[in-house]
Parts: C-alpha cells; sequence; structure tokens
C-alpha cells in the first residue's frame, strides 16, 4: 500500500485529506508541521508528501528544501493559501514537484496525487522493456535492433508511460497532464506531434506499435 504523509497544521483539512486518501486505498499518515514531519520521515518511508506551507516552526517550503539538501527526493505536492507567481517561483525551486492554491477541491488533489505517484514510479523503475527493445530512462535512450537512438525528453516520456502499459488507451488530456503537467499552456494537438514523430521513428519497430483510438487517444500495443 502506497503511503503518504500529510503535513498540516489545520486539524480539520489534515483529517479532510486522510480521509478522502484513506478511502482512495492509500495509507496515510498526519504531521501538525515541518519539524514533526522531518521526525516521522526520519523513521518511516513514504511515497508522497503533501505539505501546506504557512506552519509554525518550519513551513512547507524549509521542509521541502531540507528533504532535498539530505538528498530524500520523495515527490512533494505543496498546498497553500498563497497565489502570487512568487511564492509558487519559490515553491518549485524548493523542490517541490507540484502545487494547489486553497481553497482545494479534493477531487483535484486526488488527480494530482495519482500523477505525482505515477511519474515516480516511472523515474524509480528507470527501464522498460519490449520484447528485444529497452528503453533506459536515464539516458532517454531506445534500444533495438543493435541501434540506439536517443529522443528528445517529452517523445520519450511519451513512449516510455504508454510502453509501461501495452493495451492501455491514454486518452489526449491523460498524457498531456502526466507528461507536459496539469499548469502546461500547451494543447492536446502537442501530444497528436509527438506521436506522429514516435510513429515515424519506430515505424519499423518489430517489437511494438503506436495505435490511434478515433476520438480517445492511443496505446502502445506489443507485436
Amino acid at each position: 500500500m502506497l503511503k503518504i504523509l500529510i503535513v498540516e497544521d489545520d486539524r480539520e483539512l489534515r483529517q479532510l485529506f486522510s480521509h478522502v486518501l484513506t478511502r482512495q486505498g492509500y495509507s496515510v499518515i498526519g504531521a501538525s508541521d515541518g519539524i514533526e514531519a522531518l521526525k516521522i520521515i526520519d523513521g518511516d518511508y513514504f511515497d508522497l508528501i503533501i505539505s501546506d506551507v504557512m506552519m509554525p516552526g518550519m513551513d512547507g517550503f524549509e521542509l521541502a528544501e531540507s528533504l532535498r539538501n539530505a538528498g530524500i527526493m520523495t515527490p512533494i505536492l505543496m498546498i497553500t493559501a498563497r497565489d502570487s507567481f512568487d511564492d509558487m517561483r519559490r515553491g518549485f525551486l524548493s523542490g517541490t514537484d507540484d502545487y494547489m492554491v486553497k481553497p482545494i477541491n479534493v477531487n483535484e488533489m486526488v488527480l494530482r496525487v495519482g500523477a505525482l505517484l505515477r511519474r515516480a514510479q516511472m523515474i524509480n523503475d528507470r527501464r522498460q522493456v519490449i520484447g528485444s527493445t529497452v528503453m533506459e530512462c536515464d539516458s532517454l535512450t531506445v534500444v533495438s535492433q543493435g541501434e540506439s537512438d536517443i529522443l528528445p525528453q517529452k517523445e520519450f516520456m511519451l513512449l516510455y508511460k504508454m510502453a509501461a502499459f501495452p493495451g492501455k488507451i491514454f486518452t489526449r488530456q491523460q498524457l498531456m497532464d502526466e507528461i507536459w503537467g496539469y499548469d502546461s499552456e500547451s494543447d492536446t494537438h502537442t501530444v497528436d506531434v509527438h506521436i506522429g514523430r514516435l510513429r515515424d521513428r519506430f515505424r519499423d519497430n518489430p517489437d511494438f506499435k503506436i495505435v490511434t483510438i478515433r476520438g480517445v487517444g492511443y496505446k502502445v500495443v506489443k507485436l
């Protein structure tokens, strides 16, 4: 079971987030500020951290900076009442992976949590194999039939994501959200362009093909 740490000094809000995420099948632990969170993290492993910014003792930015400086790369979803660009910028510079502004839509929070966890899983696995084709995440390289291709990052992550779930249909919006991020200003046509390039590049690949599901999206199919 995936474990999530919620760092929030508002007890009622902390309990609400915990209740919603527990119902989604996650194991959830709460902390009232950054100092308590560090003590808990020191003795346990978490797949994701959800943290408020404004807290006594140690705020969310300081918590993120402390974790990153210690080499802990657990995904962090930062939640704050402040929506200025400077605050958001500081959040990302401190090591935050995603950002939400209060009041929080808990349904959106669940979607963002799922996307962050999937991205983290992709990064942790680092390598994907379909037949004789090997995809190396660290180098953005696809090796097939003795040839090695280094792909642009977005093209590689698109292929890597779909190859991790062969046969599963991904909508254009799903791919856009997970590869470009929820706040991207690009439209879903960008996905079509990148898919077209991938098709051209791997047209003769013997292990997989990219299939269009008209009006829905795309999937990778094993051959």
